[in-house]
């Protein structure tokens, strides 16, 4: 049974004090979730409406849960990528806020079956959407050497992509490669002891990789963040919080083609117009150390907000 209380929103306090969030007004939670962080925004919402995202049932279901004392809020079973053509089909083109709280949720980290874990020993999955065709299991039994281990190297920054890559082929070509501690006997096998003997688990970089392959989740944000943008208002606040370096990064490059305007060098013009967004915090806002004692989860998150204007 999944305790619903141990899941903690990441940045919560932060998050809500940057989204300046007003009543009466529209927000839309991309990343649905628990419903963490969604409950503290209809606190603050009566006469106000959410619409939130998420393609997880289980999900779903425990935000219902969470959210039993509402009744202004609207769930969408989707990915977010399609989020901007849901709301112009119900004759939503504007919202005055929007959250992103990326990454795996807690709950599908947490339930051994989904198979997005090294901890637990169960058949590879990562699905984010159970409805999906593409599996962890189907990458590593199916996919070349040399497609693996780009896969490993681009999304998860794994030097040793080329030596786990070439013994998962090696491995599979005896017997299917079909649970997570299957894989990480194999890449226990191919790395260094210096890097075994290092902190942390072995196979975090490689698990992060397919996870990101099999629910192809940059590109996914990408795309999702562009329409975001197009969907905020004059004044609207967008919030985004990262959970690794590949995600931050393209939050952080598509928040600065927004928030300035390129002028070629020599070129005598006088700006007069704004960029489309304002950075509202220069620098990212990262977890307190009061949070990070009881929210482990909160390590490496990131958070980065920009208005509309």
């Amino acid at each position: 049974m999944i305790n619903l209380e141990k899941h903690i929103p990441v940045l919560l306090n932060e998050v809500i004090e940057n989204l300046n969030i007003r009543d009466g007004l529209t927000y839309i939670d991309m990343t649905l979730g628990g419903g963490g962080h969604t409950k503290e925004i209809l606190k603050r919402i009566p006469n106000g409406h959410l619409y939130g995202f998420d393609q997880d049932d289980f999900a779903i279901d425990k935000a219902k849960e969470k959210l039993a004392d509402f009744s202004n809020y609207t769930i969408i079973k989707d990915n977010f990528i399609n989020a901007k053509k849901r709301l112009n089909e119900i004759g939503i083109n504007q919202v005055d806020g929007i959250l992103f709280d990326l990454g795996v949720s807690s709950f599908q980290f947490d339930i051994p079956t989904r198979g997005f874990s090294y901890k637990y020993d169960n058949e590879l999955d990562m699905r984010m959407n159970p409805e999906s065709n593409l599996t962890a299991k189907i990458i590593v039994n199916e996919y070349s050497s040399e497609e693996i281990a780009n896969i490993l190297f681009r999304y998860g920054e794994e030097k040793f992509s080329r030596s786990i890559a070439k013994n998962i082929v090696k491995f599979r070509s005896e017997k299917p490669i079909n649970t997570t501690f299957d894989l990480v006997d194999i890449i226990k096998k191919s790395l260094p002891n210096k890097v075994l003997n290092k902190k942390g688990h072995p196979a975090k970089k490689t698990f992060q990789a397919l996870r990101i392959a099999v629910n192809n989740e940059l590109e996914v944000f990408s795309q999702a963040l562009e329409d975001a943008i197009g969907l905020l208002a004059p004044k609207g606040r967008l919030a985004v919080i990262t959970f690794h370096s590949l995600e931050d990064r393209i939050c952080k490059q598509i928040f600065r083609k927004h928030s300035t305007i390129d002028i070629p060098k020599g070129v005598p013009i006088i700006i007069d117009e704004d960029p489309e967004l304002r950075l509202i915090n220069r620098k990212v806002i990262i977890a307190s150390d009061q949070e990070l004692e009881i929210n482990n989860r909160a390590h490496s998150a990131k958070l980065r907000v920009v208005e509309k204007n």
